[in-house]
């Protein structure tokens, strides 16, 4: 399977009726990240269904994804899109190859829903960040305890492209 482009990714959005944007701002050696997809509405602002929120050090391990959020109705596909244009846009504008989350532990049964979806994106479990005194810069970053997980970029492209691809067009 060929690595989709950011575009293509975009174009398969577009024909879904959807808008994918991401907003990119840098500040020194720091690059925050927006993935957002939104459904159209006539006469009336976009409807937003999804988004993800992070940022980038310019280094191979230097993805850090803190946010994602899908709502609404009719969203199948949309966290798929969200991820694929993430780990393209990495792949493609930054030395980024690796990405860091945390599966936030709030309640145990969703922390384990959690830790299966990113485990179907290709993310593996580095360590747990709970109440250590070790863990405070780690909970400073992330908001919370949880699994903190690593993903390697392509195969993670790889995954949410498949996925996007198998969700038929409203």
């Amino acid at each position: 399977m060929t690595r989709p482009s950011l575009v293509e990714i975009e174009q398969l959005a577009a024909a879904r009726g959807l808008m994918l944007r991401l907003q990119v701002r840098r500040w020194l050696a720091v690059t925050s990240l927006r993935v957002v997809v939104a459904r159209p509405r006539p006469e009336q602002s976009p409807l937003l269904l999804g988004e993800l929120k992070g940022w980038t050090l310019p280094l191979p391990d230097g993805l850090q994804l803190d946010t994602m959020r899908v709502q609404g109705s009719h969203t199948q596909g949309v966290g798929a899109l969200i991820w694929a244009a993430t780990f393209a846009w990495a792949l493609e504008g930054t030395p980024c190859r690796n990405a860091r989350l945390l599966a936030i532990r709030d309640h145990d049964a969703q922390h384990r829903r959690l830790v299966r979806y990113f485990r179907r994106l290709g993310f593996e479990p580095i360590r747990d960040v709970g109440a250590a005194v070790a863990d405070l810069p780690l909970r400073l970053v992330w908001g919370g305890a949880g699994l903190l997980m690593r993903g390697d970029c392509a195969v993670g492209l790889e995954r949410a492209w498949r996925a996007a691809q198998l969700v038929e067009p409203a």
